[in-house]
């Protein structure tokens, strides 16, 4: 008479922690597992293995799209104070408008104080006192290259 293994029994096998999540790698070892332990008389027929590679395709997009849609949440959580801060002492030129008429009046340009947000849309806090959203900004130039350029002009000209 045959003796059984002790190693065998149940309580002597490892531990394993069953993981939560059914990943492609878990699918293809599914797949690859049923496929090697088939009956021979009986194997799978091709839709169904069709049919099972269809759903790890879909599986795979559905992961991705996921991913994408994290990066998307993420990117969208960050606040447009923080997106414009570098706007800070920057001068910018923005069109101005006829409140009356709706007509264009002239291109002021002012240097940036603060930036702030309302409804989700960044607005910067201007030295003369005017409050414009930031993409009413029609330049952007940096204080101290527009100050070296012009003492440069007025040295040739003179």
């Amino acid at each position: 008479m045959n003796k059984i293994d002790p190693s065998l029994y149940i309580h002597n096998q490892p531990k394993r922690t069953p993981s939560p999540n059914l990943g492609k790698d878990e699918f293809m070892k599914i797949l690859m597992t049923q496929l090697q332990n088939q009956d021979p008389l009986n194997p799978m027929e091709d839709r169904d293995f069709v049919a099972q590679m269809a759903n790890f395709s879909s599986l795979e997009q559905m992961m991705n799209m996921s991913k994408s849609i994290d990066t998307l949440v993420q990117s969208q959580l960050i606040s447009p104070v923080i997106q414009y801060s570098h706007m800070i002492g920057k001068e910018v030129s923005y069109q101005t408008f006829d409140e009356d008429t709706g007509q264009k009046k002239e291109i002021v340009t002012s240097n940036v104080i603060a930036v702030s947000q309302k409804d989700g849309w960044a607005i910067f806090e201007l030295e003369n006192g005017e409050k414009i959203y930031a993409d009413s900004v029609l330049q952007v130039r940096d204080k101290q290259t527009e100050g070296e350029s012009s003492s440069s002009e007025s040295k040739g000209s003179g």
